[in-house]
C-alpha cells in the first residue's frame, strides 16, 4: 500500500499547439516507488478515467501527445502533454496506486489561445535535519516589493515567511529570506528539516497586481542526514562563558564560515573565518578552532549577558548554496564566577529585597550550563539540579550564606544582624533586674513581720482605753526600719509616726 505524502502545482496553463509538463512528488519509500503511478481526467459526473498509467496503455484519445515518466531514485514523475486542444481544458489528477483509493493530487489545467511559457518547478532535495537552498530567481531588477515564500495547499498558498519580518511559529529561528542580490535574486535558507516540510512552495516578489515571475519549488526531504545530532537549545549564565560546535559536510569544499544572529527573519552577521567582528560583540565572541576534515568550526561566547538570549545560525557556503544550523541560547541571572567556556560557577547572589535572602542551589562545574533556581522564603523558585559533584557558593560581605537545606531570613529593619549584640547585655540586665526584686521582696517580707507585730501591741493598748465602732487605719507613707516615737490619734484614727534611726 501507498504511504506518505504526493504533491504537486494545482494549476497548469498552456497555448493551443503547445505544451505543459505537470511533476509530482511522493516520499521515496519501496512502496511508492515500485507502485502504479497514474494521470486520469475528471469528468463531470466526478469520476477519474485513467487516461495513462505506468502499468496500462495510453488512452487513444492521447495517444502519441502523452508520455509519462518515472524517476524512483528521486520521487518524482512528469507527465508531458503536447498537442494542446481547447478541450484538454479541465480537471486532472496525478497519483500512485489504484485510481480509486490511492493517493492523488488535484489540478486544473487552462489552455489558451495565447499562452506564455510557464516557469519549470525547481526540485530540491534536503536529508532529514538539514538544511536546503532554495535560488529564487530576479523579477523586477528595481528590487521593490516584498519577498514571499509560501506552501501551496489545495485552494491557497499559506504564507510562511515574507522579507518584512513575518515568520510562521513552525518555522521560527529556522528559515531566512536573504537580502537582494545584483541580479535582484534573492535566496530562502531553511534548516533543521522534517519531514513534513516535504511539499509544493512558491517565491516570488509581491506587486500590487499580483506576483512578480513567481517561481514553484517542489521541496523533498529525504533520508536523514548524516551530520551528528546536537542540542538545539544551550542554556548560559549572566558573565559566563560557553562554547559549541557548527558543523557542515566536509566535502562541500565552503570558502567561508560565519555566525549571524536570527531575529525576525533576518540574520545579522557577528563574525566569519575571515576574522570579521561585529562591533557589539568585539572581545565577546570568536572563533576559537576550525576543524575542514571533519567539517567543524567551535564558537566560544564570553562575558554572557541577559540580552543574548536568542536564536544563532551557523553558516558554511560555497557559490549558491548554503549549509546552515541553528542554536537557542538562553541566558540566565544568576552570576558567574568562571570564565571556564566549558565551565560556569555561580557565586552568591544579593538578593534584591532586603526582607529576604535567597541561597544559589548548587550546580555541577562541568558540562555547558544547567538551569538554576533560588530558595527564598522556603519556598523553591525554578528548576533546582542535585549533583554529587558540586560546588557551594562562598558568602560574600554584605550577604548571608547557607548550607544546602537551609534558609536564612533577614528583616528590613536588621533586627537579624543587631541581635548578637543586644542579646548579652539584655540577659544581663534580666538577671540584675530579677536580683534586685528578690531583695526587695525579702525586706518587704520582714517589714510586715514587724508591723504585724506592732499591730498587735497597739490593739492590746487601745483596748484597754475603751472600744471603738470603727477603726480604720491609714498608712499615708510606708514605713522604713526604725523605731516608733509617737502615736497621734485623730477622730478615731491613729497616725503613725516613725523616725530613722540609721
Amino acid at each position: 500500500p501507498v504511504s506518505g505524502s504526493l504533491y504537486g502545482p494545482r494549476f497548469l496553463t498552456g497555448g493551443v499547439g503547445g505544451s505543459v509538463t505537470h511533476q509530482c512528488f511522493y516520499s521515496i519509500i519501496p512502496a511508492n516507488k515500485h507502485d502504479r503511478k497514474y494521470w486520469c481526467k475528471i469528468a463531470e459526473n466526478g469520476v477519474c478515467y485513467t487516461i495513462i498509467s505506468s502499468t496500462d496503455p495510453t488512452s487513444p484519445e492521447y495517444e502519441g501527445r502523452l508520455f509519462l515518466q518515472d524517476v524512483p531514485q528521486n520521487g518524482t514523475f512528469t507527465v508531458t502533454m503536447t498537442g494542446l486542444k481547447s478541450s484538454d481544458t479541465g480537471r486532472y489528477r496525478c497519483g500512485i496506486g489504484p485510481t480509486r483509493g490511492g493517493l492523488y493530487v488535484s489540478l486544473n489545467l487552462t489552455v489558451l489561445a495565447d499562452a506564455g511559457v510557464s516557469r519549470p518547478i525547481q526540485v530540491v532535495q534536503g536529508k532529514l535535519h538539514g538544511s536546503v537552498t532554495v535560488l529564487c530567481p530576479s523579477g523586477d531588477t528595481q528590487n521593490g516589493g516584498k519577498r514571499l515564500w509560501c506552501k501551496v495547499g489545495r485552494t491557497s498558498c499559506t504564507l510562511l515567511a515574507d522579507s518584512d519580518g513575518y515568520v510562521g511559529r513552525r518555522y521560527h529561528g529556522r528559515i531566512f529570506i536573504t537580502p537582494w542580490e545584483s541580479s535582484g535574486a534573492f535566496k530562502v535558507l531553511i534548516n533543521d528539516l522534517k519531514k513534513e516540510d516535504s511539499g509544493l512552495y512558491r517565491c516570488g516578489v509581491e506587486r500590487l497586481n499580483g506576483w512578480d515571475s513567481p517561481q514553484e519549488v517542489a521541496l523533498q526531504v529525504t533520508t536523514a542526514s548524516a551530520l551528528p545530532r546536537r542540542s538545539k537549545f544551550l542554556s548560559g549564565t549572566v558573565g559566563c562563558s560557553l562554547s559549541f560546535q557548527c558543523h557542515y559536510d566536509p566535502k562541500g569544499s565552503y570558502e567561508k564560515k560565519y555566525l549571524c544572529r536570527w531575529e525576525e527573519g533576518s540574520c545579522s552577521l557577528l563574525l566569519d573565518t575571515d576574522g570579521f567582528v561585529h562591533e557589539s560583540y568585539r572581545g565577546r565572541v570568536q572563533i576559537t578552532s576550525s576543524d575542514g576534515d571533519h567539517g567543524t568550526f567551535t564558537v566560544a561566547m564570553r562575558q554572557l549577558r541577559e540580552e543574548d538570549s536568542g536564536w544563532y545560525w551557523c553558516r558554511a557556503s560555497s557559490g549558491q548554496t548554503e549549509h546552515t544550523s541553528s542554536v537557542k541560547l538562553l541566558i540566565w541571572k544568576e552570576i558567574c564566577s568562571s570564565q571556564d567556556p566549558e565551565t560556569t560557577t555561580p557565586v552568591k547572589s544579593t538578593s534584591s529585597s532586603p526582607a529576604a535572602s535567597s541561597t544559589p542551589t548548587q550546580r555541577s562545574t562541568t558540562g555547558l550550563v544547567y538551569v538554576v533556581g533560588t530558595v527564598t522564603k522556603s519556598t523553591t523558585v525554578g528548576i533546582v539540579t542535585k549533583t554529587t559533584n558540586s560546588l557551594l557558593p562562598t558568602a560574600t560581605p554584605g550577604s548571608s550564606g547557607t548550607s544546602p537545606g537551609e534558609t536564612h531570613h533577614e528583616s528590613s529593619s536588621g533586627e537579624s544582624r543587631l541581635l548578637p549584640v543586644v542579646l548579652p547585655p539584655l540577659a544581663l540586665l534580666v538577671g540584675i533586674t530579677i536580683a534586685v526584686l528578690t531583695l526587695v521582696k525579702i525586706k518587704l517580707q520582714k517589714k510586715t513581720g514587724e508591723g504585724r507585730s506592732t499591730s498587735g501591741n497597739l490593739e492590746a493598748v487601745t483596748a484597754q482605753a475603751g472600744p471603738s465602732p470603727v477603726k480604720e487605719q491609714t498608712m499615708e507613707e510606708t514605713p522604713s526600719p526604725g523605731k516608733v516615737q509617737e502615736c497621734k490619734m485623730n477622730s478615731g484614727k491613729c497616725r503613725w509616726v516613725f523616725s530613722r534611726t540609721g
